[in-house]
């Protein structure tokens, strides 16, 4: 039985091209558990994996998706049983592996994570990656000390993905945010998620010379990396800690080892891809307990697989506005 899925091909001259093909069970990879997905979502990975490649897929022609969500039609392994409703982010799906632009997808079972009670797969996609990597920021800066009361929490590129969920996660539980944003038209959008104060990219994105400013922020989500990192590391708080989650602005880091020794800031590196189980399923518990539904609702952007081609596009120029919701069914 055929179902679509969206495929990039490489031509000869080494030009790759994505478009909506009908796929069988035959073609797709081997793994245990065979699932009917429903949704999906676009990452900045997903933009590179439709278009050029970005270096993340090792062969043609693939079906990306970092993302999926869905029920679980056939399993080969006793941890899951049709029926069930499963959530894959991460372990290079859709980059080394086939993913989740499809509507149907093979996965290992140490990749699937159970739908936490609470969450439709709808919503699970609204969070994806971003949302997911949103959270363990979220909890690495409490688990190193941070609880509301103690000062403003900074969160960069705050109209991302990332941050646009680390915004609304971080209101919803008291915390005083400031995002940051280089886009102004975004700033009611980043009010509407719960930001209290809106920072101008251009206030804090340049080096300087000082290797520590004035004691302001007691944490920070960080989506940019590059100069602004380096910056906020000299403007936080004694003892507070940064999660860095991206590298929007540059993957190096023009700082000055002075914050950690003098002000005992950590910086903490948070990655989605290789998360152990465990505590996978801690932070989607704490997903949906702690990512009020409405704001989650209020990110969303609909789209179908036939979108996708563009929003690969849109999302690498930065044109992507709060979380992509794939409907692969649409």
């Amino acid at each position: 039985m055929a179902f679509n899925a969206l495929v990039v091909n490489k031509d000869d001259e080494g030009k790759t091209s994505a478009a909506v093909q009908q796929l069988t069970l035959e073609d797709l990879p081997e793994a245990d558990v065979t699932v009917a997905v429903e949704y999906s979502t676009v990452n900045y990975k997903d933009g590179l994996c439709i278009g050029p490649g970005g270096g993340l897929v090792r062969n043609y022609p693939h079906v990306p998706g970092i993302d999926l969500a869905g029920t679980v039609e056939s399993s080969g392994d006793d941890r899951f049983k049709p029926g069930d409703k499963v959530v894959l982010t991460g372990w290079r799906v859709g980059e080394a592996h086939w993913g989740g632009y499809s509507q149907k997808a093979r996965a290992k079972p140490d990749w699937l994570v159970p739908l936490p009670n609470g969450l439709t797969t709808r919503q699970a996609m609204a969070v994806g990656t971003a949302g997911f990597t949103a959270m363990l920021a979220v909890m690495a800066l409490e688990d190193h000390g941070l609880e509301p009361g103690n000062g403003p929490v900074l969160v960069t590129g705050a109209a991302g993905g990332v941050g646009s969920v680390a915004t609304a996660i971080l209101s919803n539980l008291g915390y005083e945010v400031a995002g940051v944003t280089g886009r102004p038209e975004t700033a009611d959008y980043l009010t509407s998620l719960g930001a209290t104060q809106i920072v101008a990219r251009e206030e804090i994105n340049e080096t300087t010379k000082r290797p520590l400013e004035a004691e302001t922020w007691a944490g920070c989500v960080d989506a940019v990396g590059g100069p602004m990192l380096a910056r906020v590391l000299g403007q936080m708080k004694y003892g507070a800690s940064v999660s860095a989650v991206g590298l929007a602005g540059g993957a190096g880091l023009p700082a000055t080892v002075i914050p950690f020794l003098l002000r005992g800031v950590n910086l903490l590196g948070i990655d989605s891809v290789m998360q152990p189980y465990d505590n996978r399923v801690r932070a989607w518990g704490r997903i949906a307990r702690d990512l009020p539904m409405d704001k989650l609702e209020a990110m969303v952007q609909p789209a179908t697989l036939s979108d996708l081609p563009g929003l690969g596009r849109d999302i690498l120029k930065g044109q992507v506005k709060g979380r992509v919701v794939v409907d692969v069914n649409g």
